[in-house]
């Protein structure tokens, strides 16, 4: 009983993330959500709530789940902070980049300029991710294997704001870089080895002590 109650949440949440993707957090109802997935409009309210429940929940679910794969990085006494920072952006940069529903709504939703109590709680729950990758860098300046001077935020503003950039511009982003980035063989082939390639060299460029680098 208790997984067909999973199932049938996960099944909304997915329906869900489809229709935020396609018509926007203002443009989508919980009405046209329960149409889509099959569902009365009372088990929709009994599980989330709320529009805002449905749309928190596809977060939590989405970041929850991988943040925990960061963490396992980040927690890895076996490896020094920069073989965790490297695998940090391969295992960051193949999540991300690519076309699913998801990243669609989250572009839409945190590229809006005005503050809100829901771009608030949707920015906490991305955070989670960020504060891991700082704990990363935080964690190489204390040990001395990074450059103590480096500047934690916008390394954070670097690396995000790269990835940003690509997908939140594929247009532009194409045609900078030769190759549609919003197809799927060209983002395996090309876009992601390239992405990780220029990260990496970039961030130990920068913290990585000057002997370390030769």
């Amino acid at each position: 009983m208790e997984k067909e109650k999973i199932d049938k949440k996960d099944h909304i949440l997915d329906v869900a993330e489809r229709v935020f993707a396609e018509q926007g957090y203002d443009g989508a109802s919980t009405r046209m959500i329960s149409g889509e997935a099959g569902v009365n409009m009372a088990m929709l309210n009994y599980y989330f709530g709320s529009k805002e429940g449905v749309f928190l929940a596809i977060f939590e679910r989405r970041i929850s789940a991988f943040q925990s794969t960061l963490l396992g990085i980040s927690n890895d006494s076996g490896l020094d902070p920069w073989a965790r920072l490297s695998q940090f952006v391969d295992k960051y940069l193949d999540k991300v980049i690519n076309n699913n529903c998801f990243h669609i709504m989250l572009n839409r939703e945190v590229s809006k300029s005005k503050k809100t109590e829901l771009t608030d709680k949707i920015t906490t729950i991305i955070m989670r991710n960020v504060h891991v990758f700082k704990d990363i860098i935080e964690d190489g300046i204390k040990t001395g294997a990074f450059n103590k001077d480096a500047d934690r935020e916008l390394l954070i503003a670097t690396m995000f704001g790269t990835k940003n950039y690509i997908v939140n511009t594929p247009h532009i982003s194409s045609a900078i870089l030769g190759y549609d980035v919003m197809d799927t063989k060209m983002q395996e082939d090309k876009l992601k080895p390239r992405l990780k390639n220029y990260m990496k060299t970039l961030l130990k460029a920068y913290l990585m002590n000057e002997n370390d680098n030769k």
